[in-house]
């Protein structure tokens, strides 16, 4: 049997040494009870010598916080076991889909127990119950995207902000957002994010219709909703030449934006983008349109 040099930390604190001299990054860390067993490159002292683990190659899913969250059709009994044996969650949670414009989880406890979870991703910390509201974790790439492009002091609209996975990471980065949400639920849990990650100085966070929350001029604009093409009348009621929006959609939405534009007296250049797989043959994208 193969064994692997481990140290042990916090669970909580994985993202923070993910990027440590010592982490072996070509190995995932195992995670159990609160407590991660992070692989250790040659040279580097460990704590203990583990079992080399299989490498999982079974359904997919998300593990957020303890929760692993499925999307889909349901799991087979085998699909479901070899969850719990890979990452040893406290539930494992089936969305079936979303509902409404406040995208409403509909949601199945397959097994253990759900509720709320601390998630950690990116330096970032999420408080959500994801039986409650959505977390976008697919999206994952696009968000460290977002905070990389951030500038300090920009003026940063997010249309849709949810429990703040784009909010947090924005205002991380230095800039001043206006969050608006109108899932009262997600809002709770958006006031809360930006507490736990330090930002209430840097975001104003409001309850309601983004469409009618908009205010001033913003230097970048983020409308994370699919439904985000039909909205873009409101948000370029609030653009200036030089600003950015980031608008979601199924599908290339490009020809449609360039129409809105045109019609709010605008030219853009538009930048497609995939974030990732929507369904068969639909993919989930982002168009980055430069307003001149």
């Amino acid at each position: 049997m193969n064994y692997v040099r481990v140290r042990k930390v916090p669970a909580a604190a994985l993202e923070d040494v993910a990027g440590a001299e010592w982490v072996d990054a070509t190995r995932r860390p195992y995670v159990e009870d609160g407590v991660a067993w992070v692989p250790v490159r040659e040279g580097y002292p460990a704590d203990a010598d583990l079992p080399e683990r299989e490498v999982y190659r079974g359904r997919g899913y998300h593990l957020v916080g303890d929760v692993a969250v499925l999307h889909g059709d349901a799991p087979t009994e085998e699909e479901l076991a070899a969850i719990v044996s890979h990452c040893r969650p406290r539930g494992v949670v089936r969305v079936k889909g979303f509902t409404g414009e406040m995208r409403i989880p509909d949601v199945e406890i397959l097994y253990g127990t759900a509720g709320e979870v601390q998630h950690r991703e990116q330096g970032c910390t999420f408080f959500l119950d994801p039986t409650k509201v959505m977390f976008a974790q697919g999206n994952r790439d696009e968000k460290a995207r977002i905070a990389a492009l951030a500038r300090p002091g920009e003026r940063i609209a997010d249309m849709f902000s949810g429990i703040g996975y784009f909010t947090i990471p924005a205002a991380a980065s230095g800039g001043r957002v206006h969050a608006m949400e109108i899932n009262p639920i997600a809002f709770e849990y958006l006031q809360r994010n930006i507490m736990a990650n330090r930002v209430a100085d840097r975001v104003t966070a409001e309850a309601g219709d983004c469409r009618e929350l908009l205010s001033g001029v913003y230097d970048r604009v983020l409308m994370g909703h699919f439904d985000a093409p039909s909205m873009l009348a409101d948000a370029l009621a609030h653009v200036r030449a030089g600003s950015v929006l980031h608008v979601h959609s199924i599908g290339d939405a490009s020809e449609t934006i360039r129409e809105r534009v045109r019609e709010a007296g605008f030219s853009a250049a538009v930048t497609l983008r995939r974030v990732k797989k929507y369904g068969p043959h639909a993919w989930h994208m982002v168009q980055d349109v430069t307003i001149s």
